[in-house]
């Protein structure tokens, strides 16, 4: 009897969404091009991470070195692109991450992908206001948070009165701006403000190559005490100086930090259902606006560290007041409208994928079926607007400006690492029948199932996918995630390796090997012979190269992230073991 409560259990944990046959290719409602995606992927990516955050990582993590950061986060992103651009082209439906893990890789993990999808938008929305009103205080030089700061400080709390002047103005911008937002008439503002956005960014670059200076690369402690540091107390550590000032240690940290800064290309795949011709358009769009991201990103960091000495960017500093250190005060009005147009496009890019990741949950029961109107109705899309404008406020106004973005990054680096392992997991299945299901498959192949050996494990006697190969895959698989994992967990402590140990280096060649011989059996697995207009290439590597840079990324994330991580996955686990797996749809048909 316990062995059937548990067997019943597994099954639903691991049950899988069937998808519904997507809106038909002349349908009218499909009006988007692939340029309107590539504004809404780039309007989304470009901001906060560029306007504020690269002063962040300059001040006390990377330096100059700002630069390898952005291409290790660069090529982390581009693997997870070319994942979601497989993938979309294999479940041509809206969704995102939850729909692709729920399809493949069963309703446990496509809860755990859709809840961290619901904290990315909010906690996104959070940093994106923080970041706003920085960039506001730089543009008008006007101290009236201050003011206002004084004035309640005998009223209320040192907490309240301390952050206060970021709740106040971010609760009545999203309210105002969100309020009136208007998703089928936003895309031809959101194209112009982010061509806005963009043409600044372009001015910054051709700026910090003209007054750029590279002995700003080549700084050493001589430096320092001519420009009066030799007493560096209230500054903070400055590093050894040079190219990388703060070491390796400092790259990986960067890298995982400047990974917020890509994020925003998921936001392509929620409008699968309205673009033109999705086959093409929407992996397309997910290469052309990463690669608009990364020339704008690096292209930024290398003109701010020219322009000015690393050790003057102090945590908080944004892009503007670059400019005032070189004499520049007009061009800091222009950086700072240009994150101000930027604004809209961002907020933008957050309200279409939570709105759609709900109404999907709750349609599947996974979540209260209440939320599934949001998605319904003029009122009901007000109403989820007035909440997500009063939750992420509300996380702006307890959480540093750091810790928001570690705690995305985190997501999002989930998020990514599972769409990677759908990928690797869904490119060696065979078709299923139209509306056949998983069960019918097993009684239909169940035999094979017996006779597994181990020539048969390494040299499959067919060319084309079968039951028993995709289950090999399967769970070879999960085992590749888990391995790389512990690898990843133990390169973290990279001095320990560098020092000799013999039992650690004992530990990662063994590790090593078990994945490169479980690769292995992958590679022998016969693959999907579907014909896609866009394929990963060099299958398995590709998809596990991508999970292995976000999971060692992962472990450079700070604690208080995760500990933030783990009270937001507590409420959830309680929400899906509570109610969202009896009241699964998919779980429990009937």
């Amino acid at each position: 009897m316990l062995h059937q409560v548990l067997r019943r259990f597994g099954q639903k944990l691991v049950c899988r969404h069937k998808l519904e046959q997507p809106v038909a290719e002349d349908d009218p409602s499909r009006n988007l091009r692939t340029l309107d995606l590539v504004a809404l992927g780039v309007g989304r990516t470009v901001g906060v991470g560029v306007y504020v955050l690269a002063g962040e990582v300059i001040s006390n993590q990377a330096g100059p070195s700002i630069v390898i950061c952005f291409l290790v986060a660069g090529l982390s992103t581009v693997l997870a692109g070319l994942c979601y651009a497989e993938i979309s082209a294999r479940i041509p439906h809206s969704g995102s991450a939850y729909l692709y893990t729920y399809v493949t890789i069963g309703e446990f993990w496509a809860f755990v992908t859709g809840w961290n999808l619901i904290l990315s938008c909010v906690g996104g929305v959070a940093s994106v206001v923080r970041a706003w009103i920085l960039a506001f205080a730089s543009l008008i030089g006007i101290q009236i948070f201050q003011k206002l700061h004084e004035s309640i400080a005998p009223y209320v709390p040192q907490v309240f009165s301390e952050y206060l002047d970021f709740f106040v103005v971010g609760l009545v911008l999203l309210l105002i701006g969100l309020l009136t937002l208007c998703v089928d008439e936003i895309f031809p503002v959101n194209k112009v403000l982010t061509l806005v956005s963009l043409l600044v960014l372009t001015f910054v670059i051709i700026a910090g190559f003209i007054k750029g200076d590279l002995h700003n690369w080549k700084l050493t402690e001589e430096d320092y005490v001519k420009a009066g540091l030799n007493d560096t107390s209230s500054l903070g550590p400055l590093g050894s100086g040079g190219f990388v000032p703060f070491g390796f240690e400092g790259i990986l940290r960067g890298a995982a930090t400047c990974f917020y800064a890509f994020i925003g290309f998921s936001s392509i795949v929620t409008r699968v259902d309205k673009a033109k011709n999705p086959w093409h358009s929407i992996p397309m769009s997910i290469m052309i606006s990463l690669f608009i991201c990364f020339l704008m990103y690096f292209g930024v960091s290398v003109a701010l560290t020219l322009m000015v000495p690393y050790y003057k960017l102090q945590r908080g500093s944004t892009l503007p007041e670059a400019f005032l250190n070189i004499g520049w005060a007009p061009a800091c009005y222009v950086v700072a409208f240009g994150f101000i147009c930027g604004f809209p496009a961002s907020i933008f890019g957050f309200m279409v994928p939570i709105r759609q990741v709900i109404y999907r949950m709750s349609e599947d029961h996974l979540l209260f079926p209440v939320f599934a109107r949001i998605q319904t109705g003029k009122y009901t899309r007000i109403m989820a607007t007035v909440i997500l404008s009063i939750i992420a406020p509300i996380m702006a106004f307890f959480f540093r400006l750091t810790d928001l973005v570690d705690l995305w990054s985190l997501t999002f680096l989930i998020a990514y690492s599972l769409v990677a392992l759908c990928v690797l997991i869904i490119s060696y299945q065979p078709e299923r029948r139209t509306g056949g299901n998983e069960a019918e498959m097993r009684e239909e192949n169940g035999p094979a199932a017996d006779r597994l050996t181990l020539q048969g494990l390494l040299f499959p006697g067919s060319y084309s996918p079968t039951p028993l190969s995709g289950r090999v895959v399967h769970v070879c698989s999960s085992l590749l995630v888990l391995l790389l994992t512990l690898l990843c967990l133990v390169l973290a402590h990279w001095p320990i390796l560098l020092s000799g140990d013999p039992v650690w280096i004992s530990v990662v060649v063994l590790l090593l090997v078990l994945i490169t011989g479980i690769t292995g059996v992958i590679w022998r697995q016969p693959q999907s012979p579907s014909p896609l207009p866009f394929k990963v290439l060099v299958l398995p590597l590709l998809p596990l190269l991508s999970i292995f840079m976000n999971v060692y990324l992962m472990t450079q994330v700070t604690a208080d992230a995760w500990i933030l991580f783990g009270i937001w996955m507590l409420i959830g686990f309680a929400i899906y073991f509570g109610y969202g797996l009896q009241g699964s749809l998919v779980a429990n048909p009937t």
